[in-house]
């Protein structure tokens, strides 16, 4: 419904902004605003002011309302615009890359104006914002200020609300995939809250306010995003074409979900929290969201990131970079909490990796507090309410960073980013490597934010927040075959060997809920070979069929790689592989196999806790015995009446997956462990030193079958394996007991492999 710029009393004095940004556009608003004052009838003053509030997004030309005259406090603030819309034989919303050299078809120079609005007239809607009186401005101000507010002041505020209000009417014409902040870093420092901090900055550092000052004006220069449509648009075209270069077009998502997600963010101040495993992750993400309407996200990552070109674009496009390290700049800080808090008082979605950067070993990894943290303070600051904080777990069948992580934790160093390594990122994705599917978990709401100092609520918070993002990742069929795989290495299985365990692994996630890809059809093994013969094609399995049945096997040199793989959704397992294990040490055990049980269950739990997430301790009990009760649902009464009946059990347990599960980790937990138990009592085990000993010792040990995989040697598991070491206060030098303890602990994870092969024999066929 067209909605006319004039009021109805027509003795209502009126001033006109018009957001023009040139000549041309100016006499298309005059003509309009001309018919339709004459259909209106208004005949009331009328004063009119050219502000090109579009052509900036930061600066706001608002000089020349002070020369406006006969303004009184009940003056009505109109502001109109021309909205330039794309040719209806255009399909999509994406521009054309000679737009890069003409310019942006949104906003056309006069040239490009004139000849529209000769050829093509019906594409140049004049829309007028929601108009108020001076007098209804200035007391907007007035409460935010707390404080009268000067002439500039002022005149600034009223051309940010016309700018808004235009902004607002125009979304109604090209939807909310547009609605960006504008003149955020004016906006701030007119805060109450902004002026204050600096006050209380100011006499806690003893520099002055306008030293200050000075320096937040570049600090948010370089910190404050400036979306723009026209570049959200060409951001959209980079994003799906790097998220379907070799992926399938449709990204697997639930939209009744992705529409539930949609409203919350348009009604509460929402984070969404991204499991990151590839830089296709936010091109992925940003499709998506901009496929369905959502408000740009605001997207926050390191500024290594911010090199030529791409740079320039995505601070364009809702990315805001952060620097690496600021913990001693306490204006960076104030600044970047001020932002966040104002992004969320204003419903703009945040984003961010949940783990501060890539996962190069598959599974989740341990959260990074730092922005959750400066998410929390700001939100605090601001007492917001209801914030929802919502994980979204994206996987993939095929990853192309695969091989240089495994490279990494092998040991050899990242390769930085630039503009050459983004292009040869970009021919790196240019083979099929199948679907993408996004999930989106549970949102975390806080009803009443803690603050972000309080370490507890912090780290429950990320945990809920893990815990659901691992509960939404769907197993594929890839992350599977090689679990198996991995498990049975060096043995290889017949394609119908693989079958069998696939199809028994599924069965048992049908039975739990347990999320897995929608193509994956277990009775269906034209899946498993057509999914093997990509893992084949990509050199990561080997496949012989010159005997009398075909077989597979991880490739040489390709366990790192599959490792990953395997990770992706390992964590479902998890929870049955303790009780394997704990089921076989209680089968041992004559005198008190429940208790043993019990208390295998605890070490285990606690031996891990550096690798997965758990839900709390007698919650996490609950899983287990739950676990075991689908298998017998008296088995703690026969358990604790003979230890044999643990046997029997384990035998019925199938799938068994401990195998397959848990190896790499002991392994490499075992590989430290006998490093430790080397190294002389009187001498502490360093962390850089004992990494740097443990990848020798790996690969010595693997050639010597003391360990299975190749997998068990890694950079992150071994980091793992000395946090445990040092946990267990292990890596110190000259206690008493010292070497015993550490030989000790060798032992006991040489006794936990031989129990992991204990179950690999039982799980895989004769």
């Amino acid at each position: 419904m067209k909605v006319s710029p004039w009021p109805t009393n027509d003795t209502r004095n009126v001033l006109i902004v018009l957001d023009a940004a040139h000549r041309i556009e100016q006499q298309h608003l005059e003509s309009w605003l001309e018919r339709e004052r004459n259909k209106r009838g208004y005949s009331g003053t009328v004063e009119h002011i050219v502000l090109p509030l579009s052509e900036s997004a930061e600066d706001l030309p608002a000089g020349k309302l002070f020369g406006v005259p006969q303004v009184t406090d009940d003056t009505l603030v109109v502001p109109v615009r021309v909205v330039w819309l794309k040719g209806l034989d255009v399909k999509g919303t994406t521009p054309r890359l000679r737009d890069l050299l003409l310019g942006s078809p949104r906003r056309p120079g006069p040239m490009r104006a004139r000849y529209i609005l000769k050829k093509h007239p019906m594409r140049a809607k004049c829309i007028s914002g929601r108009p108020a009186t001076f007098e209804e401005l200035r007391q907007r101000l007035e409460h935010r200020l707390g404080a009268t507010p000067d002439r500039d002041q002022l005149a600034q505020f009223v051309a940010g609300q016309a700018s808004i209000a235009l902004d607002i009417a125009e979304r109604r014409l090209r939807g909310s995939r547009y609605k960006v902040p504008r003149h955020v870093a004016h906006n701030l420092k007119s805060r109450r809250e902004f002026v204050d901090a600096l006050q209380d900055l100011s006499a806690e550092t003893g520099r002055s306010i306008s030293d200050l000052k000075a320096e937040a004006d570049k600090i948010l220069k370089e910190l404050i995003s400036v979306p723009q449509a026209f570049w959200l648009d060409m951001s959209y075209l980079l994003n799906r074409t790097i998220s379907t270069l070799g992926y399938d077009k449709e990204i697997v998502v639930d939209r009744e979900v992705l529409q539930r997600i949609r409203r919350i963010s348009k009604q509460h101040p929402t984070a969404i929290l991204c499991t990151h495993k590839t830089h296709v992750d936010f091109p992925a993400l940003n499709k998506v969201m901009f496929d369905h309407d959502f408000p740009a996200l605001h997207t926050m990552g390191g500024v290594n990131m911010a090199f030529a070109g791409i740079g320039f674009l995505a601070r364009r496009a809702g990315v805001i970079f952060i620097r690496r390290s600021f913990n001693d700049d306490l204006l960076y800080k104030l600044i970047l909490r001020q932002y966040i808090g104002y992004l969320m008082e204003k419903n703009f979605p945040l984003s961010w990796a949940f783990e501060g950067t890539r996962s190069r070993v598959g599974k989740l990894m341990p959260p990074k507090y730092g922005i959750l943290k400066y998410v929390l303070d700001a939100a605090h600051a601001n007492d917001s309410r209801k914030l929802h904080i919502i994980p979204v777990a994206l996987n993939y069948d095929l990853i192309s960073d695969v091989r240089d992580y495994a490279r990494e934790q092998s040991g050899r160093k990242k390769r930085p980013e630039s503009l050459r390594w983004f292009l040869g990122y970009m021919r790196s994705l240019n083979k099929p490597m199948g679907k993408i599917y996004m999930n989106f978990g549970e949102p975390v709401v806080l009803d009443e934010v803690p603050s972000g100092e309080d370490r507890i609520a912090l780290a429950k918070i990320a945990l809920q927040a893990g815990v659901e993002a691992n509960r939404v990742t769907p197993i594929t069929l890839a992350s599977l075959a090689t679990m198996l795989l991995l498990g049975s290495s060096p043995r290889a299985l017949t394609r119908h060997e693989l079958a069998i365990e696939i199809k028994e692994v599924v069965l048992w996630a049908n039975a739990r809920n347990i999320k897995i890809t929608r193509h994956f059809e277990i009775e269906n093994e034209s899946e498993l070979a057509a999914m093997a013969k990509v893992l084949v094609n990509n050199g990561m399995l080997t496949r012989y069929d010159d005997g009398p049945e075909e077989v597979y096997a991880i490739a040489p040199r390709q366990h790192g790689v599959a490792n990953y793989y395997r990770n992706t959704t390992i964590h479902h397992f998890v929870t049955k592989a303790i009780a394997e294990l704990a089921l076989l040490r209680a089968s041992t055990d004559q005198q008190a196999p429940l208790q043993t049980f019990w208390e295998e269950v605890n070490r285990l739990r606690d031996l891990f806790k550096f690798e997965f997430f758990y839900a709390p301790r007698e919650a996490f009990h609950h899983e287990v015995a739950g676990e075991l009760r689908r298998y017998a649902a008296d088995w703690e009464e026969k358990l604790a009446q003979e230890a044999e009946f643990a046997s029997r059990l384990l035998r019925s347990f199938r799938p068994l997956v401990a195998y397959a599960t848990l190896t790499q980790f002991v392994e490499a937990y075992f590989v430290v462990a006998d490093v430790a138990a080397i190294t002389p009592p009187e001498k502490a085990l360093q962390h850089d030193d004992c990494l740097r000993r443990c990848f020798p010792y790996g690969r010595e040990a693997y050639l010597r079958q003391r360990i299975s995989s190749e997998a068990s040697i890694g950079k992150q598991l071994f980091e793992n394996g000395y946090k445990w070491i040092e946990n267990r206060g292990l890596a110190g030098a000259g206690d008493e007991d010292i070497a015993e303890r550490r030989v000790q602990a060798s032992q006991g994870l040489r006794e936990l492999m031989h129990r992991l092969q204990q179950i690999k024999a039982l799980a895989l066929p004769v």
